[in-house]
């Protein structure tokens, strides 16, 4: 999908992590995607993002919008014509803003929900509720800031945590049409992770027993950023046919 880059500055990102069985997760993508593995296990999870002066590239900061966005996400890799790629596969998308919502995916590659967000943010500590209107996606993301990595975090530190997830900007998200996959590029000046520690998570999506069986997915790790400036850039659409994949 053509359309404009996006400029906003990433307020606040709370990035909730979870380590996946990979046969379980390669079952539940779509071709062309498969899991990128961290120590033998699938990484999936939950993006809560705060964004402000939301605007077109080259409209006036001033005149930006500010929302709340949720993303269900899960780390993959694919090949194309030049090789393996990496990235995440985004099978679901809610927002705050009623505007994101109804030009994601005709203005702007990724369809959008609208959901209610509620926020709570004190000292080192943050709490997010979701509730999608739709009644389909419920989160519940809560903790405080620490030190260091919990203990059986698949990552070995911070610093290898945030080498992966800075080196798959390139997102393509579900829509509507089977086969057919929304792409956007996330540029930030800027990338530093602080690790939080979880007091409480829940997501319809993880906890959903038909989807994920007790134990398929656990809470392994989370972490916070924010106070970047940013630009989303679209991508051209994947397109999954009999023959193959298609640009």
């Amino acid at each position: 999908m053509k359309g404009p880059a996006i400029r906003a500055v990433m307020e606040r990102r709370l990035l909730v992590n979870y380590r996946v069985d990979p046969d379980l997760l390669a079952s539940l993508l779509p071709a062309p995607f498969r899991p990128a593995l961290v120590s033998g296990y699938g990484i999936a999870g939950i993006c809560l993002i705060r964004l402000s002066r939301v605007r077109p590239a080259g409209v006036p900061a001033k005149l930006g919008l500010t929302s709340e966005n949720a993303a269900h996400r899960v780390a993959v890799c694919w090949d194309d014509s030049a090789g393996p790629v990496s990235g995440v596969y985004v099978p679901r998308r809610d927002t705050s803003s009623g505007l994101s919502a109804l030009a994601g995916g005709r203005l702007f590659p990724g369809w959008q929900h609208p959901a209610i967000f509620r926020v709570t943010e004190r000292d080192a500590s943050i709490r997010v509720e979701v509730t999608s209107r739709d009644g389909a996606v419920r989160i519940v993301a809560a903790g405080h800031a620490a030190s260091d990595l919990p203990p059986g975090s698949v990552f070995a530190d911070v610093g290898s945590a945030s080498r992966f997830f800075e080196c798959a900007p390139l997102g393509y998200a579900a829509t509507p049409t089977q086969g057919l996959f929304d792409g956007i590029k996330l540029e930030t000046e800027g990338w530093q992770l602080s690790p939080l520690r979880l007091d409480e998570v829940h997501s319809s999506f993880f906890d959903d027993p038909g989807r994920f069986p007790a134990g398929a997915a656990v809470p392994d790790s989370a972490f916070l950023m924010g106070g970047l400036a940013t630009t989303w850039h679209p991508q051209p659409p994947l397109r999954v046919t009999a023959q193959g994949l298609k640009p």
